[in-house]
């Protein structure tokens, strides 16, 4: 078993169901764990990972961070089926005056 850490990575996107964050941008911050097995020479590219997971965050626009987690996972196994596990955060680290806030989500397969 083979795990991929992607951690702190920082985007700007639209995320939110307020007024306010859906007209521009916000930082987000990505923390991603791949669980996987080699399958002969095929392994995960973590740089096609980290892009993958930026378009998909810009492209959609989510309202919620869980609607978001979700699909950020379901595109992740569609792509690499050697995945077993994936743990992946969002983060808002500007949304509120005194903290950042996160939404987790944890997926066996």
């Amino acid at each position: 078993m083979y795990t991929i850490y992607i951690e702190d990575f920082h985007i700007r996107a639209i995320v939110g169901i307020l007024e306010f964050e859906r007209e521009n941008p916000q930082p987000i911050i990505i923390n991603c764990i791949l669980q996987y097995e080699r399958d002969g020479e095929d392994f995960i590219d973590y740089a096609k990972v980290s892009h993958l997971i930026e378009r998909l965050m810009i492209d959609r626009q989510f309202l919620l961070l869980e609607d978001a987690l979700d699909e950020v996972t379901n595109m992740l196994k569609k792509q690499f089926f050697t995945i077993k596990s994936i743990k992946i955060k969002l983060s808002k680290p500007e949304i509120l005056a005194n903290c950042t806030v996160s939404v987790e989500k944890m997926t066996n397969y």
